[in-house]
């Protein structure tokens, strides 16, 4: 595991996109627009949606969902779920989306000496939307859409799929992602190196191999 790696795999939300309005903003402003509490956050939103993404058809259907059981777990009306899913759509505008600042170019730099993937939780169609808003369609040798191709990180059958899509080897490879619990935990499953993409938690669980403050750190790689 001290080869210099071959293979770079990527996550998306959060590590090459972002929106211009945290999620934390849009679901209060949900909330306020049904008039209740907040009764839950969005890490938690986060958290707990992973558990449903194999079962969902779509994106509307994971956060109609996740919301039901989290307004169930935590003394709300479930049977709110798909206004405040309906409320968190209209709140969220798609042109708040953002590459993250350092991505655009970065990424075809490290194409002319890494093979580069992404593993990303999500619906395809709304990861492909992503990516081409952000302009990077096309910078990924193979795109595996776990919870829906596969199992959803952190389970290590993403991972796997896009190593084997590119006949590399989890030696090989390092993966970028900015969520400890999913993305460092899923890359270590899956016998890969993780670096992770430094949050506001200075104390990440579980450990990553590498601490990158910005995508741009990968200009000089850790390794």
């Amino acid at each position: 595991m001290d080869s210099r790696p071959s293979t770079i795999l990527f996550d998306l939300d959060g590590t090459l996109c972002t929106y211009d309005r945290p999620g934390s903003a849009v679901l209060s402003a949900a909330f306020d627009r049904l008039g209740i509490d907040p009764c839950f956050s969005m890490h938690q939103f986060h958290d707990r949606y992973v558990e449903l993404l194999p079962d969902c058809a779509d994106g509307f259907e994971l956060y109609e969902r996740t919301f039901a059981a989290l307004l169930e777990d935590h003394g709300g009306d479930p049977d709110l779920a798909a206004d405040l899913t309906r409320a968190f759509y209209d709140e969220r505008d798609p042109g708040d989306l953002e590459a993250i600042e350092g991505a655009e170019s970065v990424l075809p730099s490290l194409a002319t000496e890494y093979r580069l993937g992404l593993v990303t939780n999500g619906h395809p169609e709304l990861q492909r939307r992503k990516l081409r808003a952000i302009g990077l369609s096309d910078a990924f040798e193979t795109v595996v859409f776990a919870g829906y191709e596969t199992a959803p990180k952190p389970d290590p059958e993403p991972f796997d799929r896009a190593l084997s899509a590119i006949d590399a080897t989890p030696d090989e490879a390092v993966y970028v992602g900015n969520r400890p619990a999913i993305d460092v935990a899923g890359a270590r499953a899956a016998g890969v190196r993780a670096a992770w993409l430094a949050t506001g938690d200075r104390r990440p669980e579980p450990r990553p191999d590498y601490v990158l403050e910005s995508i741009r750190d990968l200009e000089r790689p850790p390794w």
